[in-house]
């Protein structure tokens, strides 16, 4: 799990390369999620992936919290994988 700070009035884009993990597939579809999913908590801003990167942009969040941001990519055989960026909020 990747480690990540942010300050809580930035707005910043974070990305996870699949390219080692696809094995000859490409990501057919992509989807980000955040726990925990709170009150002025981090907001899902955006999101897009291509045939080896997801993407997602990032905003808010409460300083002095961790938050786990995953993202769950189908791959084009089916296969379903998940991998979490780890980001903790602190005024900065």
């Amino acid at each position: 799990m990747n480690f990540y700070l942010k300050d809580p009035d930035a707005r910043v884009d974070y990305a996870l390369d699949w390219r080692g993990y696809l094995d000859g597939q490409i990501v057919a579809s992509s989807a980000w999620s955040v726990s925990p999913d709170e009150a002025g908590g981090i907001a899902i801003e955006a999101e897009s992936f291509d045939l080896e990167r997801a993407a997602v942009t990032l905003s808010g969040g409460i300083a002095g919290q961790a938050y786990a941001v995953a993202n769950r990519v189908t791959l084009s055989d089916g296969a379903i994988d998940e991998r979490a960026l780890t980001i903790r909020v602190e005024e900065r």
